[in-house]
C-alpha cells in the first residue's frame, strides 16, 4: 500500500471500531447480543480499491444499489487475495432489466418492492434454476418518495409472494424518515410489528430486518434490526459518527 492507502486504511479500521462499540452498546441496551446485528459497508459510492482497504479493515459484506457497479466491483476485486469471502448484497431499487445482472451474484436481495417485481425476480431464478434470499421492503413511514409495499398492502399480499418459487423470503426492509429520530424509531418499531403480525400469516421466521443507516442505526438496533446499512459513516472521512 502507499502513504494514503496506508491513512485511508487506518480511518476505516478506527471507524469500524467506533461503529461496532456503537452497535453493542445499542444492543445491550435493547438486551440484545451485539452478534446478532451485521452491519453492512454501502460500497456504492466508493471505488474497488476503496472496499479492498475496508476489507483489509476488517469488513466483509458490502451493499451495493446498482446492478452495474455490482458487477463492475465484483469484476475489480476477481483474484483479489483475501476477497474470496466477501458478500455483496443488492439494496436499491431493482429494475425488472436488471434482473438477471443481480440474481446468483448477491447474498441478499433487500429490496423486492411489489409483488410485480417478485414474480419476476421468481421466474428469472426459476429458469436459472436457483433460488434468491429476498427481503420486502416496506414503507412503512408512508412517504410518498419511498417505495415499497405499504403494511396493509404487505400483509395482503404476503403469503403469495412467499409461495413463489425461486425465491426465499427472510425478512423485512425498510427506510425511515431522514432527520427525525422519534420518526426513525417509530417506522423500525412498526417494522418489527410488521414481521411479527407477518409470521403469523406466513409461518415463515422472517428473523431478518433491514433498517438504520449512517444517521440512525443506533435506534434501528434497539428496536430490533439485524442489517444495517451503512454508507458515510464507514467511508467518509469527513463524517462525524455522532
Amino acid at each position: 500500500m502507499d502513504g494514503l492507502d496506508e491513512s485511508y486504511g487506518a480511518f476505516l479500521m478506527e471507524r469500524r471500531g467506533e461503529i461496532l462499540d456503537r452497535i453493542s452498546g445499542a444492543a445491550a441496551r435493547a438486551g440484545r447480543s451485539a452478534a446478532d446485528v451485521l452491519p453492512i459497508a454501502v460500497s456504492k459510492t466508493v471505488t474497488a480499491r476503496e472496499v479492498l482497504l475496508a476489507r483489509r479493515a476488517g469488513w466483509r459484506a458490502f451493499g451495493e444499489n446498482r446492478p452495474q457497479e455490482l458487477s463492475r466491483k465484483l469484476a475489480a476485486l476477481e483474484g483479489e487475495p483475501g476477497c474470496e469471502d466477501l458478500r455483496f448484497d443488492m439494496i436499491g431499487n431493482l429494475q425488472k432489466n436488471k434482473i438477471n445482472q443481480v440474481i446468483g451474484r448477491v447474498t441478499l436481495i433487500h429490496s423486492i418492492s411489489s409483488a410485480h417485481l417478485a414474480e419476476a425476480v421468481s421466474t428469472r431464478c426459476q429458469a436459472r434454476g436457483i433460488v434468491a434470499d429476498v427481503l420486502l421492503e416496506a414503507n412503512v413511514s408512508g412517504e410518498a418518495s419511498k417505495s415499497g409495499f405499504s403494511p396493509e398492502g404487505l400483509l395482503a399480499a404476503a403469503e403469495d409472494v412467499a409461495a413463489l418459487p425461486g425465491i426465499r423470503v427472510l425478512g423485512l426492509m425498510t427506510m425511515a424518515p431522514a432527520g427525525d429520530a422519534e420518526a426513525a424509531r417509530r417506522t423500525f418499531s412498526g417494522l418489527r410489528d410488521l414481521a411479527e403480525e407477518l409470521r403469523g400469516r406466513t409461518g415463515l421466521p422472517l428473523e431478518t430486518l433491514s433498517c438504520g443507516m449512517s444517521d440512525d442505526f443506533e435506534i434501528a438496533v434497539e428496536e430490533g434490526s439485524t442489517l444495517v446499512r451503512l454508507g458515510r459513516c464507514v467511508f467518509d472521512q469527513g463524517y462525524a459518527l455522532r
